[in-house]
């Protein structure tokens, strides 16, 4: 296994010792955001940054809701090597008169909010005004699933990712490849068209995982399903071969230009995603679309489970102090939300956050040991749709209504993207258990909705106001 290097601890202790400087004249909280694929990581940075600006009503917010934040405004991004997350850009889209949701995110990018606010307390107010800078960083869910190959040595994460992909329901969709595999021999001489088709057939499984109909979320490493400006580059051109976890190649062999090409993936790519952005942050909210994965079944279920305790052993969480604000950040608040909860009824929020609850249990169990503040929430940033009962054959029918977006389904029937419909979309299992034993697949009904019309200048949301106060409310006591 691969170990923390004296000289990646220096690499983390700069990056505190820079955020604790650049902190000194002015608090920063940096706040990553991140969730995996089709979760709503753009529209929550949207919906978030919004609310702010527009003071609008969050209840829960308490700083907000008490009237002492007394200014929101946006400044240039702290660190110049990142691109400005396009806000404006994503509210005009919801905004807009044939409104849409933005794009999804496809590289890092970053925001900084400022707040001016009046402190809590009569010494406190009576000190003047305070001023918290809030940097967002956003990052694609697919780099998320990259930080467990930081202890996993090219043979080991070979042999793990063909055992994995020889199980149902990897089997079915990983054929072509495996065809490939089995002709392979890593000790003969490299050959680059060799490792040009199986770095092509890997990649055309890994796209096949993540297809709605099996809805997979471990498939690293994500640059192979966002390449960006990489592609084509020997840095994507590798493929896991059938080999032991502890096999040794050649010089010269097919193995050993695999294992080159995966170690420099492994320092040119996720190292400094890791060390420069991902090791500096406060606070995390991680979304995840268990909706999708709960209408895929089991398997998508255990997947998703899967992938988050693997990725979650890679933060760096605990209580922060200030020799930890010289050393490196940790991560000291992390919020699971389970996205899109407005395509349920919210009799059924409850269970939802109960079925998240037991996905994460063990990994929200070693970031309280190790000091972090947890909180699980049913979460939509922006609401799509509201509430009704009807009543159909004597039954009371809990249903969401909305404007299902043109094209969407639901049997035989297809929406055109203007009529409000009216949509059952079944019951969550009281049990969390039964999610993961499986017996859901198919028996619920989602639909891609329109945005929703903005109520003078606020979206519609569910537990905004809540998921702010945990990331944010101390920091304006």
């Amino acid at each position: 296994m691969k170990r923390t290097s004296l000289i990646d601890s220096a690499r983390i202790a700069a990056g505190g010792l820079k955020d604790f400087a650049s902190g000194l004249a002015t608090p920063t909280l940096r706040l990553g955001v991140t969730g995996l694929a089709r979760a709503g990581k753009t529209v929550f940075i949207t919906a978030f940054v919004h609310a702010l600006l527009n003071q609008t009503r969050l209840p829960l917010f308490d700083a907000q809701a008490q009237g002492r934040i007394t200014r929101a405004y946006l400044e240039p991004q702290p660190d110049d090597d990142l691109p400005r997350f396009a806000y404006e850009d994503h509210l005009a889209a919801l905004t807009a008169d044939e409104r849409r949701w933005p794009e999804s995110t496809r590289r890092i990018s970053q925001l900084r909010l400022t707040l001016d606010y009046t402190p809590q307390g009569f010494v406190a107010r009576n000190l003047g005004r305070d001023r918290l800078h809030i940097d967002i960083v956003d990052y694609p869910g697919e780099w998320l699933l990259d930080l467990p190959l930081l202890g996993l040595t090219y043979q080991e994460w070979s042999a793990h990712t063909v055992a994995s992909s020889r199980l149902p329901p990897r089997l079915a969709l990983a054929h072509d490849w495996h065809g490939l595999l089995s002709a392979l021999d890593p000790s003969k001489p490299a050959e680059e068209r060799q490792a040009q088709k199986a770095a092509e057939l890997f990649t055309s499984y890994l796209a096949r995982g993540r297809g709605s109909d099996v809805s997979l979320s471990s498939l690293p490493p994500g640059r192979f399903l966002m390449p960006g400006d990489l592609a084509g580059s020997p840095l994507l051109t590798f493929s896991p071969l059938d080999v032991t976890p502890d096999a040794a190649f050649p010089r010269g062999s097919l193995g050993a230009l695999m294992a080159r090409r995966y170690d420099s993936y492994v320092a040119k790519v996720v190292k400094p995603f890791f060390f420069g952005h991902f090791a500096r942050l406060d606070r995390q909210i991680i979304l995840v679309d268990a909706l999708t994965a709960l209408n895929a079944g089991a398997d998508a279920m255990r997947d998703l489970q899967k992938a988050l305790i693997d990725v979650l052993a890679a933060f760096r969480q605990g209580a922060n102090s200030w020799t930890s604000a010289l050393v490196g950040r940790r991560i000291d608040r992390i919020v699971f939300a389970a996205a899109k909860a407005d395509l349920i009824h919210h009799s059924s929020h409850d269970r939802l956050e109960a079925i998240l609850e037991l996905i994460v249990k063990d990994a929200a169990a070693r970031a309280e040991y190790s000091g972090a503040g947890i909180d699980i929430a049913a979460l939509a940033a922006i609401r799509a749709t509201r509430e009704a009962t009807l009543r159909q054959k004597g039954e009371d029918l809990a249903c969401i209504v909305g404007i299902p977006q043109k094209g969407e389904t639901i049997g035989k029937e297809t929406f055109e993207g203007e009529t409000e419909v009216a949509i059952f979309p079944g019951d969550l299992p009281a049990n969390p258990e039964e999610a993961l034993r499986g017996g859901l697949e198919g028996a619920l009904r989602f639909v891609k909705f329109r945005p929703p019309l903005t109520v003078g200048k606020s979206f519609p949301h569910i537990r905004l106001d809540r998921t702010l106060e945990f990331l944010l409310g101390d920091r304006f006591r």
